[in-house]
């Protein structure tokens, strides 16, 4: 059992919890991620590890509130346990050769790109963010995005916050204007990666691209984080758990990627109303 050392909601549908893990501290590194269940009769789900103490040894994890197990997951409180918190899973972010990188993250995809943010920065790095939210309720992280950023970017679909536009406005910008980055890493929705790569590829930018979204098992094994990439005229088959979950961005077939993702959207809409159901009936 895994105790939940504290709890905090970061907005109406997106919480962040410490756990103690203290073997998965010791080792966790940016990009990876952990499977967990609530309980003994829980379904297995990947988090991916949004930071860690050492010391305390806590695993922190950040999760969005979309289907049944989540919605049990925050139901908990700070000193109750969890079943099971495996990892970590997955290669970790490379990041050791950049000098000068743009993370750009989206909604709740920003949970894994602040640590690869502050990783970078540790390290010396120059870091310019631009994280993306569609109103100023939503927005997460900001603080920290703060402290390990030379420059931050905040976007809003509605201008409620930051400016208004979507994180390509000042990537475009930037690139136009002669900016020149070792690496653009980006995390978020597919559709906003897909259109973060297509705003790079005039200009050459390397584009890392986390296939987080599209994870459910994290072993390889259901097969639902198969996406196809193009490598040298040839189509080649990977898994988003084992073989990433970062790939080269212009190598991935987000088409193929959302087409499959649309899949689970009906049976993880009627599981959440049916735990909701669940919930108010105790």
């Amino acid at each position: 059992m895994y105790k939940i050392v504290s709890k905090k909601i970061l907005n109406t549908a997106v919480t962040q919890m410490e756990i103690y893990a203290p073997l998965v501290a010791n080792k966790a590194l940016p990009g990876q991620f952990i499977i967990l269940r609530v309980d003994e009769n829980g379904e297995r789900i990947p988090l991916t590890v949004a930071g860690v103490n050492k010391e305390k040894g806590t695993v922190k994890i950040i999760f969005q509130i979309v289907g049944a197990t989540t919605n049990k997951l925050n139901q908990k409180i700070a000193g109750e346990f969890i079943k099971d918190f495996v990892g970590p899973l997955g290669e970790p972010t490379h990041i050791d050769e950049f000098k000068k990188v743009c993370i750009i993250g989206g909604g709740v995809g920003c949970a894994i790109a602040m640590p690869i943010a502050e990783a970078l920065h540790n390290q010396g790095a120059e870091v310019t963010s631009i994280i993306g939210f569609r109103n100023k309720d939503l927005i997460i992280l900001e603080d920290e995005f703060k402290s390990c950023s030379d420059s931050l970017h905040i976007m809003t679909d509605d201008g409620s916050y930051g400016t208004q536009g979507n994180v390509c406005a000042p990537l475009i910008d930037m690139l136009k204007n002669g900016e020149q980055f070792d690496m653009i890493i980006t995390i978020g929705p597919l559709i906003m990666m897909k259109f973060v790569v297509e705003a790079a590829r005039p200009y050459g930018t390397p584009v890392t691209v986390s296939m987080n979204p599209i994870m459910i098992d994290g072993t390889g094994m259901c097969g639902g984080c198969r996406l196809t990439l193009n490598i040298d005229g040839k189509r080649v088959t990977k898994f988003a758990c084992v073989d990433g979950p970062d790939f080269d961005g212009y190598q991935v077939d987000f088409d193929e990627a959302m087409s499959r993702g649309r899949m689970y959207a009906e049976f993880e809409r009627h599981a959440y109303e049916d735990s909701c159901n669940l919930f108010r009936k105790a």
